[in-house]
């Protein structure tokens, strides 16, 4: 079911979404300082291209340099794109066979707000042990 909703998802929005992933990836690698959010921005036009069955988790060693990172990524990139995410979120829960993609995009609005100190996690991983 996983691979049908991401065929679905690459056909109708995913494409779109990932290439303006890839060009704000491109526009913020001009700069040198910029490198890291683009190289952020590439890594999330992956997961835009499939999102079903996977997932992003804070990572253990994040720390408050990903603090930092959110925090500029959120002004240069992020408000931005998650915009658009809520923008084709919306337009796909009009109707009722569009609501699983609405509900994806909005999941990857949030994605974009804050990525930084996150991993790509596939969702049917075992649960860790307590």
């Amino acid at each position: 079911m996983k691979t049908i909703g991401n065929l679905i998802w690459l056909v109708l929005v995913g494409w779109l979404l990932a290439l303006q992933y890839f060009v704000v990836g491109v526009i913020l690698c001009i700069t040198i300082i910029g490198i890291p959010f683009g190289v952020q921005c590439f890594k999330l036009a992956g997961f835009v291209l499939w999102p079903y069955g996977w997932t992003l988790e804070r990572r253990a060693d994040a720390d408050g340099l990903s603090t930092f990172g959110n925090v500029l990524w959120f002004v240069l990139a992020g408000l931005w794109i998650a915009i658009t995410q809520v923008l084709a979120g919306i337009a796909f829960c009009i109707t009722i066979i569009g609501i699983p993609l609405g509900l994806a995009s909005f999941k990857l609005a949030g994605v974009a707000l804050a990525p930084f100190g996150r991993e790509r996690v596939p969702t049917d991983r075992p649960l860790p042990a307590v």
